[in-house]
């Protein structure tokens, strides 16, 4: 993998959120209460909603234009609602977070 140093893990909050603008697209990166990182598209498929402003609960957001849920680790929408958004490959090593630039470049 072709990894990117983006930022230390303790510049994102507990239950928090970052975006990463790239040339392709914002994505936001999310730290979960018990440390695991997540990165995904910053753009909720129903209304375009900021992913990144959503509330973090375990390892799901809130899309904070209409309530609706999705998995952070895959994607998918929650309950009864219909959708997914790309994920992307993420780790932290050394207390930084490092993402995938080669999958960023496949979504272009």
């Amino acid at each position: 993998m072709s990894m990117i140093d983006i930022a230390a893990l303790d510049d994102i909050p507990p239950q928090g959120a970052r975006v990463v603008r790239t040339p392709h697209g914002c994505v936001a990166v999310f730290r979960t209460a018990d440390d695991r990182v997540f990165a995904l598209d910053d753009r909720c498929p129903h209304k375009g909603g900021p992913l990144s402003e959503g509330i973090v609960h375990g390892t799901q957001v809130t899309c904070p234009l209409h309530n609706w849920v999705f998995d952070l680790a895959t994607g998918q929408a929650q309950g009864t609602d219909r959708g997914q958004v790309a994920t992307y490959p993420v780790r932290v090593q050394g207390g930084r977070i490092w993402l995938d630039a080669r999958a960023l470049r496949r979504v272009a």
